[in-house]
């Protein structure tokens, strides 16, 4: 890799200078680097119960990976990644730009939020700027050394449980964002016997009056909402999306089908309960689905626990179901793929993991797959993607 690849990101300062940037996105970490995400994290490698979301990052056992590149020439917009320098787990810009590197015809990639680099003062309310702060200066910079397409979109964080006061704060943020800003996340992942998410939302989330408050500023501004939510709460999601029908909403991680905990051993009765709901969503005109996240631990399949890591067939053998049912529902302009790295990472390699769904999508035309793969998350995410 060129020198500059190899850089890791840093923490902005606390402060910002006037006349541009406040910090390289890529100069190396140093001991007085002062850290902005104050959030206790260490707690998530250390958490036993189910479906707890970060696998550590095994480098040689994912090196012991190995298979030629299918359709390289491809163009991919990578729907939904992560950055992140935190206590006990990292995924630095270095580390993306080296998945990037696989092989594969990375054309753009859309950053999803994950409360990395959040201010460590001010208002809490406006914390979060620091997360899209820090990305758009990553997507800058690495466009300013020709790497065109790295977090071209930025999908960010504010509390819609703010009610009236979310809108000011999400017009804070696109403009922040300095055009990369498409839309937020609030993560509703939960299960009381199964943690699905670094976060910790409150049951019901999406039904909460002053969430829905909130949720009313994003068509205005013309901003869409990423909902994580596990399988068991399709139904609340189904809701959202009803009342809400001039929001692009998107669903990630095919819907959070369960696998482990009380779901384990039961995944023929969950896909039943999964696919009926998935064809009830399919109905919204508003929704569309991301094809992944399915590398999760909460999902179930464990492929960490083997000797070596999956093969794309492999991976498209045990994905198929769930991937084929999604586009059935919803049809490929309504589908789009994702890596969620480096979560996923944690069971498959970059290079895999996108062999994997070139495999399933074998039979669709050139433009099935171009919505698939670009398109789709093209025109959700407002980008300039390669043709």
């Amino acid at each position: 890799l060129p020198a500059w690849q190899r850089l890791k990101p840093v923490h902005p300062v606390a402060t910002t200078p006037p006349h541009g940037v406040a910090f390289s996105a890529f100069r190396p970490l140093t001991d007085k680097t002062p850290a902005r995400d104050t959030r206790p994290m260490t707690d998530l490698h250390d958490d036993k119960s189910p479906g707890r979301p970060l696998i550590d990052l095994d480098p040689d056992w994912l090196a012991l990976a190995g298979e030629p590149v299918l359709e390289p020439d491809l163009p991919i917009v990578d729907a939904h990644h992560h950055l992140w320098e935190l206590p006990g787990s990292h995924y630095p810009a270095e580390e993306l730009l080296a998945d990037l590197d696989a092989g594969h015809r990375i054309a753009a990639t859309v950053f999803v939020e994950c409360r990395a680099w959040y201010r460590p003062d001010g208002p809490p309310e406006l914390r979060s700027l620091g997360e899209t702060e820090f990305i758009r200066d990553v997507g800058t910079e690495a466009a300013a050394r020709g790497r065109h397409g790295i977090c071209a979109g930025i999908v960010g964080n504010v509390d819609l449980r703010l009610g009236d006061r979310a809108r000011p704060v999400l017009e804070a943020h696109v403009a922040a964002a300095d055009g990369r800003f498409r839309g937020i996340r609030n993560g509703a992942a939960w299960h009381k016997d199964v943690r699905g998410t670094t976060a910790a939302p409150p049951p019901g989330l999406m039904m909460d009056p002053a969430f829905r408050t909130g949720f009313a500023a994003l068509a205005p501004l013309g901003l869409s909402f990423d909902v994580w939510a596990l399988h068991t709460q399709l139904d609340e999601v189904a809701d959202l999306v009803r009342a809400f029908p001039d929001t692009a909403i998107v669903l990630d991680h095919v819907g959070g089908p369960i696998g482990v905990g009380p779901f384990a051993g039961r995944r023929d009765e969950v896909f039943a309960e999964w696919r009926a709901r998935i064809l009830e969503l399919a109905q919204f005109p508003n929704l569309t689905v991301k094809l992944g996240g399915l590398c999760m631990r909460i999902v179930g399949f464990a492929f960490h626990e083997r000797p070596a890591p999956p093969d794309s067939a492999t991976l498209a053998a045990a994905w198929k179901p769930y991937v084929e049912t999604c586009i059935a529902a919803f049809g490929p302009e309504r589908c789009m793929f994702e890596s969620n790295f480096p979560v996923d990472k944690g069971m498959c390699t970059y290079r895999s993991l996108w062999n994997a769904f070139k495999r399933l999508t074998a039979g669709c035309s050139e433009n099935e797959k171009k919505s698939l793969f670009s398109g789709t998350a093209g025109r959700v995410y407002r980008l300039q993607t390669e043709n």
